[in-house]
């Protein structure tokens, strides 16, 4: 079975994720394509697909919310991602009973004794009106027939698990700043939620496995699941080995992926990319040695923006006072400076609504 090396993955993963050549495709098809973005702090994304894309007007991405066309929704990992509207409907009811896990491994002992089941039709009930809420004032509303949880884990299982919700705008808006209201889902797009499949079969899981390879392969199951949070995947894996190729990584472990997909030769140039903090270029994998180093992995959850040189994790990077402030977590060459700082000056620019293009390499 042929081998691929970090290299080798790493080029893949560009390829994959729009950050070896930027794309000339749509917004929303963009999105689509990488299964959406994280999203908890509200401007990444627009960095996310700057970064990825040929022409990008943050304008373009504020209009698609606006117009329902993607949503902002706990979705992957019980985290905030930008999906589109299609996808939140096709994959809510398939991540539903990973988010009841993710937020009672949080609050198991507040929740002890509750019937979820109960707490979600009153959920269900206190939303239909469809008036945004924030999660305090949905928990406060049935915190009568359930004092002892408090409002916190009362909010967060409704919001985060019990009832699919979406934070409207202005909230993810282009320079926007707005706390959190949450409408339900199927009243937002005006649309139900897919129901599961009837006769145990998971064309979901299925489809989830094809479009995850598309954006982050080639990847072994353990990386998919790290991705989605999904539990119930090596059957849909199983069901469609037919229609896939397996190769090995270093390690041994089997990476499986679509048959056509790219996989680019491990020399071919990798320019210098800009990532917002929490991409899921990083976040995508259980495996992220392919594109940052294990001393530096710890970086990745805590919401560090990160500088790509040469396909891997290399520098880190904030704005201060209208500066992109570049931070290098190794000895750059006086090239690599050079073309982290050409990258940087649009960047800044766009930050900074044309006012500045300074980049500083600390």
């Amino acid at each position: 079975m042929t081998v691929l090396d970090a290299r080798t993955l790493g080029r893949a993963t560009l390829a994959r994720q729009l950050l070896l050549d930027r794309a000339d495709v749509p917004v929303a098809d963009a999105v689509a394509h990488l299964c959406g973005l994280q999203a908890q702090e509200p401007q990444e994304p627009f960095v996310g697909l700057w970064s990825r894309l040929r022409v990008f007007d943050p304008a373009a991405l504020s209009n698609l919310l606006v117009e329902r066309r993607v949503v902002r929704t706990h979705l992957m990992r019980r985290t905030v991602h930008l999906v589109t509207a299609e996808d939140a409907l096709s994959w809510r009811a398939r991540h539903d009973a990973m988010l009841r896990q993710r937020v009672l491994a949080v609050y198991r002992r507040e929740l002890a004794g509750v019937d979820l089941d109960e707490l979600a039709a009153a959920g269900r009930a206190v939303t239909a009106d469809g008036e945004p809420r924030t999660m305090a004032e949905l928990a406060r509303s049935v915190a009568e027939r359930w004092p002892a949880p408090g409002p916190r884990a009362l909010g967060e299982m409704l919001v985060a698990a019990l009832v699919p919700m979406v934070q409207i705008p202005p909230r993810g808006l282009w320079r926007m700043r707005a706390g959190v209201r949450n409408v339900p889902l199927s009243i937002w797009l005006g649309r139900e939620i897919d129901p599961p499949s009837p006769d145990g079969s998971d064309p979901v899981g299925r489809a989830l496995v094809r479009r995850y390879l598309a954006a982050f392969g080639p990847a072994a199951s353990a990386d998919l699941r790290a991705w989605c949070g999904l539990a119930g995947l090596p059957a849909a894996v199983a069901a469609m080995r037919g229609e896939l190729v397996a190769f090995r990584d270093e390690r041994g472990r089997e990476l499986l992926d679509l048959p056509d997909a790219p996989r680019p030769d491990p020399g071919t140039p990798a320019p210098v990319r800009f990532l917002p903090a929490f991409d899921n270029a990083i976040l995508g994998y259980r495996d992220r040695g392919r594109i940052i180093d294990d001393v530096h992995r710890g970086l990745s959850v805590t919401g560090t923006r990160m500088v790509l040189v040469d396909g891997r994790v290399a520098a880190t990077w904030s704005v201060e006072a209208g500066t992109v402030a570049v931070t290098p977590l190794r000895r750059l060459t006086r090239a690599e400076r050079a073309a982290v700082a050409e990258e940087g000056r649009p960047l800044a620019s766009l930050l900074t609504n044309d006012e500045s293009d300074r980049v500083r390499i600390d």
